[in-house]
């Protein structure tokens, strides 16, 4: 009894003080707990696009003809404060002579690359010499091709560029100018410790077969220099880009949007393959002689390049695999490509599934005349229009396909379709034993990581020329009037970057905290590549039957 007299004599508002304080603390932990919660739910809604693939993912689909992220990200290739103007001419090590190798597109990749070098030695860049003894049997200068005057005026802070060696240098050389070839993908310090102290000795230095001779891996000041090279200085002439836009304009008045396929089912693209596509004996002769060009090239089985995925696919296969996809058969083609093997007959297959089907010498027989005897001009107009293309389908991993997905992954990731042969050659040579609804199925479960996504490439993997890192996200920001990214993304200026730590867009700090968080509640990130089989390709228009 006294015990229980002696728990009544506590104070009432002793307790009640108790329990305020308590309910005090409770709500104080479960407010903060709730903002961070509701915080981080909203960056993992709105926030990097690493972390984007949710739940309701799996039932919205993938636009085949743009990628919903591609506002979010843009090419940011701005020197550094920090970075150095260039040396003047009488100040450099000498001067370097560059001599490209390949049709226009490899020698873009040299040329992008020489002016990285003479960067990185301190040299006078001289405009690097096309080459003319090629495949192509192309004698057109640099002049004929590109804007040599913006090349030179555009880089004139990064390097110092000359049309040609002076004649007073070239006079007091003993010796004329020293010839060698580098290795491929040579890092900077090869250049330093085995060019330079030749060019500081002999004043001129030419390097040639220069392609690919540049590692993928440099400083961030020097990738971004790359970049400014390939997407900003290198412009065509003026009567290229003129008859380009015009084919460009043509498609526009005929389609809202259209497709550019780059075939390049060319002789010597197949031959150089080692594959079989069907031809028999007068196929096999024939791409066989034209294989003996090239004297270093092994001899291939043809089934087993076609099972690693080697192997180009034929125009009827690239127009099924588009058709698979969800194109419907009006939608308007720009075919880019040289002769094809087997001319007519091997497109009419292409033709019949989209028979809005154009080429340059389609859309422009009178203007093209004067750039039919040359290979690279007639490239150049190709490159053009694939640039401006709606959706680029690629057929192979050759250069001009490198260097066009990594421009267009530089201006947000336009639509880039690579076809993944090796798990398509499969599935078309069972084509006859499935349905079209399965087929198309599985071309879309195959073509998963291959449609120019963002996310398709790990950071620190992948050539330069295909996957700059000169490419940075847009932040986000909290807008509850939002509706949508592309909304949001249009508000942020496009000179407001977040740092890219990554060889491609990486981490930051936002998505860290949020791995941070899922840990402590027991569950994992998201992985980019969860639930891939429920992913759904919405069709444009009706597919129809099994053409």
């Amino acid at each position: 009894m006294e015990l229980q007299q002696q728990r009544r004599k506590v104070p009432r508002s002793l307790v009640c003080g108790f329990m305020l304080f308590g309910l005090g603390l409770i709500s104080l932990f479960t407010g903060h707990v709730a903002s961070d919660l509701e915080w981080y739910s909203q960056r993992l809604v709105k926030r990097s696009f690493f972390y984007s693939r949710l739940e309701g993912r799996r039932r919205e689909g993938i636009d085949i003809w743009k990628s919903k992220y591609s506002n979010l990200f843009y090419g940011c290739s701005e020197r550094g404060r920090n970075f150095p103007s260039a040396i003047c001419e009488r100040a450099s090590n000498g001067y370097l002579l560059i001599a490209t190798s390949g049709g226009l597109n490899q020698q873009r990749t040299g040329i992008t690359d020489a002016v990285v070098v003479a960067r990185i030695l301190n040299a006078t860049l001289v405009v690097p010499e096309l080459d003319h003894r090629s495949y192509w049997k192309d004698d057109s200068d640099f002049v004929n091709i590109f804007d040599i005057d913006r090349f030179i005026s555009y880089l004139a802070k990064d390097v110092t560029i000359v049309k040609r060696v002076p004649n007073k240098v070239m006079r007091s050389m003993e010796k004329p100018p020293y010839t060698m070839r580098v290795p491929r993908k040579s890092p900077p310090e090869y250049y330093l410790d085995q060019v330079l102290p030749i060019l500081l000795r002999r004043r001129v230095v030419q390097l040639t077969k220069f392609d690919y001779r540049l590692a993928s891996n440099l400083d961030e000041e020097l990738q971004k220099l790359r970049c400014r090279v390939n997407y900003h200085a290198l412009r065509f002439t003026k009567p290229i880009q003129e008859i380009g836009k015009r084919l460009v304009t043509k498609m526009r008045k005929m389609a809202k949007r259209y497709i550019a396929v780059h075939l390049r089912f060319e002789p010597d693209m197949l031959a150089f393959s080692g594959c079989y596509f069907g031809g028999g004996e007068k196929e096999r002769f024939e791409l066989g002689e034209i294989r003996k060009r090239w004297e270093t090239l092994p001899d291939l089985s043809p089934d087993g390049e076609r099972e690693r995925g080697k192997c180009p696919l034929t125009p009827h296969e690239v127009g099924l695999m588009l058709r698979a996809l969800g194109f419907a058969n009006n939608t308007y083609l720009y075919v880019a490509s040289g002769e094809i093997y087997g001319g007519e007959e091997t497109l009419r297959p292409l033709r019949e599934l989209f028979p809005n089907f154009y080429t340059k010498e389609m859309l422009a027989v009178e203007d093209l005349k004067p750039f039919l005897p040359f290979s690279s001009r007639l490239a150049a107009i190709d490159y053009i229009a694939c640039d401006e293309s709606d959706v680029f389908v690629t057929n192979n991993n050759g250069n001009m396909a490198k260097i066009l997905a990594g421009r267009r992954r530089y201006a947000g990731h336009k639509r880039t379709i690579r076809p993944n042969a090796k798990k398509l050659s499969a599935l078309f040579m069972a084509r006859d034993q499935m349905g079209w609804d399965t087929f198309s199925k599985k071309v879309k479960a195959s073509q998963r990581g291959f449609m120019g996504e963002p996310d398709e490439v790990r950071p620190g993997r992948g050539d330069f020329h295909e996957y700059p890192s000169c490419i940075c996200e847009r932040p986000f920001t909290d807008d509850e009037n939002s509706k949508g990214e592309d909304r949001l993304s249009a508000r942020i200026p496009v000179n407001f970057k977040e740092k890219v730590h990554s060889k491609y867009v990486g981490e930051n700090q936002g998505d860290k905290s949020l791995q941070r968080l899922k840990r402590s509640m027991g569950e994992e990130p998201i992985s980019l590549r969860e639930n891939e089989d429920d992913e759904i390709f919405p069709t444009d228009g009706k597919s129809g039957g099994s053409s």
